[in-house]
């Protein structure tokens, strides 16, 4: 799909700012901005560049503003920044005729009397480099354009202010070094080197943080063009001896390269075409496996994302060998039966109930669409192992439950399930006991390793008994009398009721204990949404409709009313497995690509009318489950 917005958008600061748009570079690093221009966030810029993780990111470049000089003097500046005096200057953005989104790469043109101005941009695949270039479309005689170039180095999450100093600038043949982390090259290069104080980003006003910042004014670049002509500038990090290819270069192998993820795919429509190119930005390139970025801009990489995305990434785009290197580079990984979840810390934690029973999952699908029994074979160890592991016990008292065969969890302090948010070291919605998607899970990773097993010629006796005896619990002891499941049982206040969708999985899983069953009424009734189901129902007193305000109040919300569109993928497959008609669920999810992150599905959305998207505007498992349910049913 392409996406085009005219200037009743772009130059509306409320509109047009709503809108976001993305490019990566395969490492976890992009840039990112608003459909208007003007930086919202602390993440919006032209160079984010990402280290040794994909989440250990910096801002470089920030913004490459047009000043655009007439013959008859007069100077025109096209950008547009928000100042924390709340001033909006320049307003370059009132210019603006356009915004266009084509496979995945953004142009803008601005159109100044009989002058129209375009850029585009793109990323180099594999490096954190970043190309712009502005062109002339039309103008009755030459002009001359000025790109002023303000960045910092900083942190993604921080900030950086003038009162730390200058920035180190370094001259090179046609630009500069900056602060020995990043250079920029272009054509008739001008150092400037000073502090533009109090940069605003509105967004993170609104989240409850830090929202002002100061940026550098490294120098500016300038060219006299003529109709046709244009100005092409790069900036990158990491080798700064290796200049990037021409920027027009950058941008032409870019085109192609969305063109070749897409086919790659077989898409049957538009549909398909653009959540497969969206796929593409979460995959990262190895470190030492390719990895999934959970969600941009602020996320890097979560095991159990990971996972429950994968079929949809990997296996639905035609990209089973990064996916197999994937799930070979996890199995290392696992530990005492669980998968590391994150090393965004700086440190491999493992913290999570579910990333190794979804990964039990996902490699059962593989094996099942590829017919690789080479992977299981090498991997049945392993899988082994995290059984084994679960039944024994391991870390915050993850056990199997001798009397009935379930999955039991939890410990003061940590919230293990999917639903972990926590205020303060506590937990929102801690869910110890036995969660009802985590037996789920269990249930169906049980299924996956006895048949893992079978495909390479070894005995699954044992796990299928394992598996009888948790589906005999889980049918014994999830009903609860409101007509759906428990959300945890034996929990530490004892059963807990409260209708959540974690159920969906119950009856969504290829060998889910409740496969084939009809769903309850209410989930759909009270739960379910345009942009996905709510984690909780109104009407509960605990429920939180808007997912707003500063951390404690989103947090708050998060797992308490907000809604998910990556539970439409369960949804569906829960309703299709009982042989009821599917509703028209991606309609509301195709109107949704043009309304947040463009081309993108959200992490979030309010779980109250209009249920306006919060959260990360491009999010992996939300794409993923999406284009998941969108190949299955067509």
């Amino acid at each position: 799909m392409t996406f085009v917005f005219g200037p009743q958008t772009c130059t509306d600061l409320h509109a047009g700012t709503q809108r976001e748009w993305l490019v990566t570079d395969g490492l976890g690093g992009y840039a990112t901005g608003t459909v208007s221009g003007l930086r919202t966030r602390r993440y919006h810029g032209l160079l984010m560049a990402s280290g040794q993780q994909p989440a250990t990111r910096h801002l470089a470049l920030a913004s490459l503003d047009p000043v655009l000089r007439l013959p008859s003097g007069a100077t025109v500046r096209l950008g547009v920044h928000e100042w924390a005096g709340g001033a909006i200057a320049p307003e370059g953005h009132t210019l603006l005729r356009s915004f266009e989104l084509r496979d995945g790469l953004p142009r803008w043109r601005w159109r100044i009397g009989e002058v129209v101005i375009e850029r585009e941009l793109a990323m180099v695949y594999g490096r954190p480099a970043v190309a712009v270039v502005h062109r002339v479309i039309a103008a009755p005689w030459p002009v001359e354009l000025t790109l002023e170039a303000l960045g910092t180095w900083r942190d993604a999450h921080g900030e950086r202010y003038a009162s730390g100093g200058p920035l180190p600038m370094r001259p090179t043949a046609d630009g500069a070094v900056i602060a020995d982390a990043w250079r920029i090259a272009g054509p008739g290069w001008e150092p400037a080197g000073e502090w533009w104080n109090g940069a605003w980003t509105r967004e993170e006003a609104a989240r409850g943080l830090v929202p002002a910042e100061d940026l550098w004014l490294a120098g500016r670049f300038s060219a006299a063009l003529e109709r046709g002509a244009e100005i092409g500038v790069t900036a990158w990090a990491g080798d700064l001896s290796t200049a990037p290819p021409p920027a027009t270069e950058v941008i032409a192998v870019a085109r192609q390269r969305a063109r070749t993820v897409v086919a790659r795919a077989r898409p049957a429509d538009t549909l398909e075409a653009t959540l497969a190119l969206a796929a593409d930005a979460f995959i990262v390139g190895a470190r030492p496996a390719p990895d999934v970025v959970a969600g941009y801009p602020w996320f890097g990489v979560w095991s159990r994302d990971t996972m429950t995305a994968y079929e949809g990434l990997f296996l639905e785009t035609g990209r089973q060998e990064e996916g197999r290197a994937l799930l070979l580079g996890y199995g290392e990984t696992v530990s005492e039966g669980m998968l590391a979840n994150t090393a965004d810390t700086g440190r491999t934690e493992y913290n999570t109930v579910d990333a190794a029973l979804w990964y039990l999952h996902a490699v059962r699908r593989h094996v099942a669409r590829t017919g690789d029994t080479d992977l299981a074979a090498t991997l049945i160890d392993r899988l082994d192992a995290i059984v084994d592991a679960h039944l024994a016990g391991t870390r915050y008292g993850i056990r199997v439950d001798e009397n009935d065969g379930l999955l039991a969890q939890g410990c003061d302090g940590v919230a293990l399930t999917w639903m972990d948010a926590r205020i303060g070291g506590v937990s929102v919605t801690p869910r110890q006991g036995k969660p009802v998607e985590v037996n789920a899970l269990w249930v169906n990773g049980l299924a996956a390793v006895a048949t893992l097993r079978e495909s390479v010629g070894l005995d699954a006796t044992r796990v299928r008994a394992i598996r009888q005896r948790a589906m005999t619990g889980f049918r014994a002891r999830f009903p609860a009398p409101a007509g759906w499941l428990y959300d945890v049982v034996d929990a530490p206040e004892g059963d807990d009721a409260t209708l959540r969708p974690n159920q969906l999985l119950a009856y969504s899983l290829p060998d889910a204990p409740l496969r084939g069953e009809p769903l309850p009424p209410a989930i759909g009734s009270a739960l379910l949404t345009p942009l996905g189901l709510r984690s909780r129902a109104p009407g509960d007193a605990a429920y939180r409709g808007r997912h707003r305000g500063g951390p404690a109040g989103r947090d708050m919300a998060y797992h308490e009313g907000t809604s998910w569109p990556w539970l439409i993928g369960p949804y569906a497959e829960a309703i299709v497995s009982s042989g009821t008609e599917l509703p028209d669920l991606l309609g509301d999810i195709k109107a949704h690509l043009s309304e947040w992150g463009i081309g993108s599905v959200s992490e979030t959305a309010d779980g109250d009318p209009p249920h306006q998207a919060t959260g990360c505007p491009f999010q992996a498992w939300s794409v993923a489950e999406v284009l998941r349910v969108r190949r299955s049913d067509s």
